[in-house]
């Protein structure tokens, strides 16, 4: 299979979402969200779109079978999220929204500063009304978050879940803090570097393009968090892990002035470089 043969395939997907959607009148829009909309899809990619259903068809739309019209499923489920989870048989994965459409179109304008649609009449699929072009041309213009409240909430956050890792460490939980270093203080340690460094158009998923995005200082910062589940190497990784969070919440409030709890970040450092 040639390279371009791979690489239209996701597009073709979209291109018979877009015919199935226009055909099926219970559907009033559909909106693509994620990697489609800003130019980053690939052939790994998902397809990730909400189904705007007529608000009387919602109860009889089964979001399963209309789908596998596109490719057929190996796998469908509601996710942790409430969203409609699908792999098609080429291994492609898929979520997809099934909103009602009254409510829901006019929630999509709320989305701006979280998603970011920069053409947004790609993203739109199906419009049977115009209200979801409408709608879709809020979140058209990228808006970085508002940086002050933002390093604050974010160098609260990181002094909050570090203090629980040090409590989950001094008990021996050594799988519960490798789990609460990696997938609750990682992520927000790279959304405030990412504020820092002016590179915020990933913050909602701050690992993704972290090899591209962020300098090699970073990542190399980043390297030292990550830690196997092993009891000195996880100890290890959450003492870089709180230095790195207090070298950039320093920088942010040289930065913003914003406000940091000098002493009780100090008891956290003791508590994590402590008896073991």
């Amino acid at each position: 299979m040639s390279v371009h043969s791979v690489r239209s395939a996701p597009d073709d997907r979209i291109a018979r979402l877009r015919q199935l959607a226009h055909s099926d009148i219970r559907l009033e829009g559909v909106l693509l969200y994620g990697s489609w909309t800003v130019g980053e899809a690939d052939a790994h990619s998902d397809i990730e779109a909400y189904l705007y259903i007529q608000d009387d068809h919602l109860a009889d739309f089964d979001g399963p079978s209309f789908l596998a019209q596109l490719a057929p499923l190996r796998l469908s489920c509601t996710n942790m999220h409430g969203v409609l989870a699908v792999v098609f048989n080429d291994l492609m994965r898929g979520e997809f929204h099934l909103t009602p459409a009254g409510p829901g179109i006019d929630e999509v304008p709320t989305w701006q500063g979280m998603v970011h649609l920069p053409r947004p009449d790609d993203a739109v699929l199906l419009d049977r009304t115009g209200r979801l072009t409408q709608a879709a041309r809020k979140p058209a213009t990228f808006q970085p978050p508002e940086p002050v409240t933002t390093a604050q909430q974010l160098t609260d956050e990181l002094t909050n879940w570090t203090l629980m890792l040090a409590h989950v460490l001094a008990r021996g939980e050594i799988a519960r803090a490798h789990a609460l270093l990696h997938t609750v203080i990682a992520p927000r340690q790279l959304q405030l570097c990412r504020l820092l460094r002016n590179s915020t158009a990933h913050r909602l998923t701050p690992s993704r393009a972290l090899e591209h995005d962020l300098p090699d200082t970073d990542r190399h910062r980043y390297a030292t968090t990550t830690a196997a589940a092993r009891d000195q190497e996880v100890r290890t990784a959450a003492r870089n892990s709180w230095r790195w969070s207090r070298d950039l919440a320093a920088e942010a409030a040289d930065r913003w002035a914003i406000h940091l709890p000098h002493e009780l970040h100090e008891r956290i450092s003791s508590r994590l470089n402590g008896p073991r």
